[in-house]
């Protein structure tokens, strides 16, 4: 594959700061090209979204192809993109069967690896992360690992629980540090030394921004005001984030809590929280600063309350009257809901990629953005199959509008799809995990 230097690549430079374009007609961005008069084509990405403790157990399925494809009422956010869906069934790991629940089934969830128990820390290098190994000299950050809820550092039946805080692995003992802070997400794409005193990435550029626009074309001159315009919008809501007064994640006991509020930083409602990131995400995918990247939306074993979100089980009230793991074990309505609203920010997030064009293609095209969880239904903690969704095109690689079956086939190995992602993405292992071979199909 090819391994370019992004220092190669076109920025916008201030002090303290470096800004990586997206793609324009006028310019070699990329740098996959030889030609100086041909635009180079955009890279493929990989994103990786993960949402604990299954989904509601009736409401989970999809049938029929591309526009016709029928989907349950889990995935009805996601209609808009049936013709770019591939949902896939009855893959699974083997390793993850062999442990405790919760904990063995979220800590190879991208590796396929065996755990280790006894509270030791041991899993498999993640998928995502061999390739962001490989595409290291190619973009500023290798990859950029995101969460909505804090680890959870205890033991539970042998195992670590920092196994159900963790999907992306840099090494089979290293968790991929997560980051929670929406603005250290967003210094880590654009600042080089981030300081209190730099109050605006957007400022430190604008001048250097000025004169490019006048040596690039009028689609050109729009697409980069449109991308300023995104950058301001993300950098308000970072300021605003955190200052109401509604908290999530955690329920006082008292009237007024008699602790501190959450550091700022981190949005005290979640939707602005996972919206952020899905932001922040896209920026880094549109400016090529980063190609790899996870969300994890909250934890296995999640302790996420949603009082932002009406209640059927409990007219009149939030679903907050218990945290998201036990709330799982009940597989009600008000679970469903909670579902529908990890998939509304999945749509949210495939929304904002597909309105961002490059070439004869938009931003999801050129994306493989999969979710996946620990489990099919939280009530059985069954993961004899898991639920797995691809959206995007892989730069033309991956046809959508599809429902692969493989619950009655003999090789279900859920590292073989991993392996035919990594393919697309010009990485080619002969093995990994327990697969040795890809899935044709995908």
């Amino acid at each position: 594959m090819q391994n370019h230097q992004f220092a190669r690549r076109t920025f916008l430079r201030g002090i303290g700061v470096t800004m990586a374009l997206p793609w324009l007609e006028s310019m070699q961005v990329w740098g996959d090209e030889t030609t100086k008069s041909a635009s180079s084509e955009a890279p493929i990405r990989l994103c990786v979204t993960f949402s604990g403790n299954g989904f509601q157990s009736k409401e989970w399925w999809a049938k029929g192809e591309g526009k016709a494809m029928e989907l349950g009422r889990v995935l009805t956010p996601l209609a808009d993109f049936r013709e770019k869906m591939l949902f896939v069934k009855g893959l699974y790991h083997e390793e993850a069967r062999k442990g405790n629940i919760h904990s063995s089934q979220t800590g190879n969830m991208l590796s396929g690896a065996p755990i280790a128990s006894g509270g030791a820390i041991r899993s498999g290098t993640s998928f995502d992360q061999l390739l962001a190994q490989t595409y290291d000299r190619s973009t500023k950050v290798p990859s950029l690992v995101l969460a909505c809820e804090k680890s959870n550092p205890s033991v539970h039946k042998n195992y670590s629980m920092l196994y159900s805080s963790h999907i992306s692995w840099s090494s089979p003992t290293t968790p991929t540090p997560l980051e929670l802070y929406p603005a250290l997400a967003f210094d880590r794409l654009f600042r080089d030394d981030a300081s209190p005193e730099d109050k605006s990435v957007l400022d430190a550029v604008l001048a250097d921004a000025q004169d490019l626009r006048r040596g690039i074309s009028t689609d050109d001159q729009r697409k980069l005001d449109e991308y300023l315009d995104s950058v301001r919008e993300v950098e308000k809501r970072i300021e605003n984030a955190g200052k109401r007064g509604e908290l999530q994640g955690w329920r006082p006991t008292l009237d007024k809590p008699n602790m501190q509020r959450p550091a700022d930083g981190i949005p005290q409602d979640i939707v602005e929280h996972m919206n952020l990131m899905c932001d922040i995400l896209v920026l880094g995918f549109q400016t090529d600063t980063t190609r790899i990247t996870t969300l994890k939306l909250n934890n296995d074993h999640s302790a996420l309350r949603f009082p932002n979100l009406p209640s059927v089980q409990q007219p009149g009230h939030g679903i907050d009257y218990m945290i998201h793991h036990l709330l799982s074990h009940s597989d009600g309505e008000d679970y469903l809901k909670v579902n529908q609203l990890f998939m509304e920010q999945l749509a949210y997030l495939a929304r904002k990629l597909d309105s961002i064009q490059e070439g004869s293609r938009t931003l999801l095209d050129n994306t493989m953005l999969m979710h996946c969880s620990s489990m099919m239904v939280g009530a059985k903690h069954n993961n004899d199959e898991l639920p797995i969704i691809v959206l995007g095109g892989a730069g033309g690689r991956l046809q959508g509008g599809r429902v692969l079956d493989y619950k009655e086939k003999p090789e279900r190995q859920l590292c073989r799809l991993f392996l035919s992602m990594m393919d697309k993405m010009d990485l080619h292992p002969k093995t990994f995990g327990d697969a040795k071979t890809m899935l044709e199909e995908v």
